[in-house]
C-alpha cells in the first residue's frame, strides 16, 4: 500500500513547474508528493513557493527546504496554481470525503483559491458512494456538545475525534466530531446541510473541487479528469 501512495505521490510532481504557487496537502499520501517537490527542488534546481494546509505539512517543507508563504500572501494576480493532497474517498461523480488527517478546514481554505486542485490516492479510496469513511466536521469548542447532541438526534452516529486519551484539537484550535453516516446518498445536499448549521466551522464534504485524481493501483497509475469546475 505505501509504495501505491509514493506512485501517485511522485506522479503528481511532476505537474509542479518552475514559478508555480504551490499548495502542499496533508496525510500518508501527500507526504510523498511533498518528498518528491523536495527532492526535485534540492537535485533539480526547481524553483517555487509552497503554501501548506497543517502543521505538520510545514515542519515537513521546511525540513526539505521548500521556500513557504502563507496563503494570506497569496492574492487574485498571484494564484495557487496547483495544490496537491490526499483523499479518503473519492466517488464517481468526483465528490470527496478529506479530513481523516485533521485539516479539513486549511486544505479547503487552499483549495478553494486554486487553479488545479488534484487528488492522489490509492485504489482502495475509490468507492462507487461516499460514507464509509466517517465524515469529518471540524465544530467551535463552544457548544461542541450541544452540536454533538443535534448530530446525535438526527441518527448522524457522531463521536469525538480524540488523541492521546482527550480530544483532538485542530490547528486552528477547533474540535472534530466524526460522523459515521454509512452510505451518503447526495453529498452535495448534506454538505449544504452542514454549511448552515451554526458552530461547524467546517466539513469534509470537497464537492466537485478536485480537477484530476492521480489514483496508483496494482496496474500502475491512473488519471481521472473531473469535467466539472470548482463551485458548480
Amino acid at each position: 500500500m505505501e509504495n501505491l501512495k509514493k506512485m501517485a505521490g511522485i506522479k503528481a510532481a511532476e505537474y509542479v513547474k518552475d514559478g508555480m504557487v504551490v499548495g502542499l496537502g496533508t496525510g500518508s499520501t501527500a507526504y510523498y508528493f511533498v518528498e518528491e517537490v523536495g527532492r526535485r527542488i534540492k537535485e533539480e534546481g526547481l524553483k517555487i513557493t509552497a503554501v501548506t494546509t497543517s502543521s505538520t505539512t510545514s515542519e515537513q517543507a521546511r525540513r526539505l527546504g521548500i521556500p513557504l508563504k502563507s496563503i494570506d500572501e497569496v492574492d487574485e494576480v498571484d494564484e495557487v496554481d496547483v495544490t496537491v493532497d490526499g483523499a479518503d474517498e473519492v466517488d464517481t461523480d468526483f465528490n470527496g470525503i478529506k479530513g481523516g488527517g485533521g485539516a479539513l478546514l486549511m486544505e479547503k481554505v487552499v483549495a478553494t483559491p486554486t487553479k488545479t486542485y488534484i487528488w492522489v490516492v490509492d485504489e482502495s479510496k475509490m468507492v462507487g458512494k461516499l460514507g464509509a469513511f466517517k465524515l469529518p466536521v471540524e465544530v467551535v469548542q463552544y457548544g461542541a456538545e450541544q452540536l454533538f447532541r443535534r448530530f446525535k438526534h438526527a441518527g448522524y452516529k457522531p463521536s469525538f475525534r480524540e488523541k492521546n486519551g482527550k480530544r483532538y484539537v485542530t490547528d486552528m484550535q477547533n474540535f472534530i466530531i466524526d460522523l459515521d453516516l454509512g452510505v451518503i446518498e447526495n453529498p452535495v445536499e448534506f454538505g449544504q446541510k452542514l454549511d448552515h448549521v451554526v458552530g461547524v466551522v467546517e466539513h469534509g464534504l470537497f464537492n466537485q473541487m478536485v480537477d484530476m485524481v492521480i489514483v496508483a493501483g496494482r496496474n500502475g497509475v491512473q488519471i481521472l479528469k473531473s469535467t466539472k469546475s470548482k463551485g458548480e
